[in-house]
């Protein structure tokens, strides 16, 4: 089961003017599933996206890469996301089918291919059913409605794999005296590792801001939010964050996000995306336990994180608090590992959210395990780690790694 994560409240999705959501059921890989969903944006909208450094990267986001770089010249007017198939390890013919995709879905809109965006998800290495996806496209684009809630929640649903729930997030904020929405839907919940991005996310405004500005501003936000959590510590080949704007508010262009309305706006898109990172990992495939892993007292940001993934992506770490078995000794062999050549281990204490377990490199005399176990039994805990070499801090989220982790991964193909 999740982790205290909940199915989207259609009605708490705010609608995004300029873009209209469809989804079908091509029977991409199983038959009676929402399994394809597009977004149709209007003319005038700005689109970016930044995508996962596996260098066995999948078709789709080897397309995506060429039509954001402007090939064509064509701002980008529509994204279709299949689930199901990854089109990953497909090679030349995934290409092929990749393009067939964004042509056909262009052809049906009146677009040119380049401006098309396309996403998979689902099993590696198995050829895209592009004939389906095509058969469907009549059916996909007689659904297309205005992005609601409704339709935000469907298409939640509509790109889902192994999550066990749809996951969605919305704010409204106001700029320059008008509202300003920003609604987002994400999936995953195995292989997941960041470095952009950790799974799919889309995630859409109605303000009005520059193409370059929002470049910038998605960048950010997957460093505040998808690239700060992890699963399993596996990267996966087809991870897409996209950040859609529609113009559509009414205020005056957002020029720079140092101003008011940029700050307001970049803490809007922060929020949804850092809800819909989280939601990601409560959903983790069998996590039991969330977990926010804070190091701090570091030298940079760099080094704090990298001491907070080696923590947080280590397999005996994550069974010992789904055991709630209090072998924190585990967390400092991931810190002393983690790379910081000159770390000093007689600096360092560690707390399990208010229980101080280490201080100055050892055993904090007054702790006792079952202090220890007591926050472990919790569904949500932080494990706090201060270095004392600097002010530097950061923070990531994990999930623990239970029996049912395995069982999902083994029969997945099933």
């Amino acid at each position: 089961m999740p982790v205290n994560l909940s199915a989207p409240d259609a009605r708490a999705l705010h609608p995004i003017a300029g873009l209209r959501i469809g989804t079908a059921m091509a029977g991409v890989r199983k038959a009676n599933r929402r399994d394809l969903v597009v977004f149709a944006l209007d003319e005038g909208a700005a689109a970016a996206g930044v995508f996962t450094s596996n260098r066995f990267c999948a078709a789709p986001v080897q397309v995506c890469r060429e039509h954001l770089a402007g090939e064509g010249g064509a701002a980008i007017r529509a994204l279709v996301i299949n689930t199901g198939n990854a089109n990953a390890g497909t090679g030349a013919d995934g290409l092929a089918r990749a393009r067939r995709s964004c042509a056909a879905l262009a052809a049906q809109m009146k677009l040119q291919p380049q401006q098309v965006l396309p996403f998979s998800t689902g099993v590696i290495m198995e050829v895209l059913p592009v004939d389906r996806i095509e058969a469907a496209l009549p059916q996909l684009l007689a659904a297309l409605r205005p992005a609601d809630g409704t339709a935000w929640a469907e298409a939640a649903e509509g790109i889902m794999t192994t999550d066990t729930r749809p996951k969605a997030a919305s704010r409204r904020v106001e700029i320059g005296g008008q509202a300003v929405h920003v609604t987002g839907i994400s999936k995953g919940a195995g292989m997941i590792r960041p470095d952009m991005a950790t799974m799919l996310g889309f995630v859409a405004t109605d303000a009005v801001v520059a193409p370059a500005l929002l470049r910038t501003l998605l960048r950010e936000a997957a460093d505040r939010s998808f690239n700060r959590i992890t699963i399993d510590g596996d990267m996966s080949t087809n991870d897409s964050f996209v950040l859609m704007a529609t113009q559509r508010a009414g205020h005056a262009p957002i020029t720079s996000l140092d101003s008011a309305e940029g700050r307001a706006l970049a803490e809007a898109v922060f929020a949804v995306s850092e809800q819909l990172a989280q939601a990601i990992v409560r959903d983790g495939e069998g996590a039991t336990k969330f977990i926010t892993v804070q190091v701090q007292g570091g030298r940079s940001v760099a080094e704090c994180r990298q001491a907070a993934y080696a923590v947080a992506h280590s397999p005996l770490v994550k069974t010992a608090f789904f055991a709630s078995d209090p072998n924190l000794g585990r967390i400092l062999a991931a810190v002393g590992y983690a790379g910081i050549a000159d770390l000093d281990q007689g600096l360092i204490d560690l707390f399990l959210d208010d229980v101080h377990v280490v201080r100055a490199g050892g055993r904090h005399p007054e702790y006792r395990e079952e202090m220890g176990q007591r926050v472990m039994k919790q569904s949500e805990i932080t494990i706090r780690v201060d270095l004392h070499r600097g002010a530097a801090e950061a923070r990531v989220w994990t999930c623990d790694l239970s029996h049912d982790y395995v069982s999902i991964n083994a029969d997945y193909r099933s």
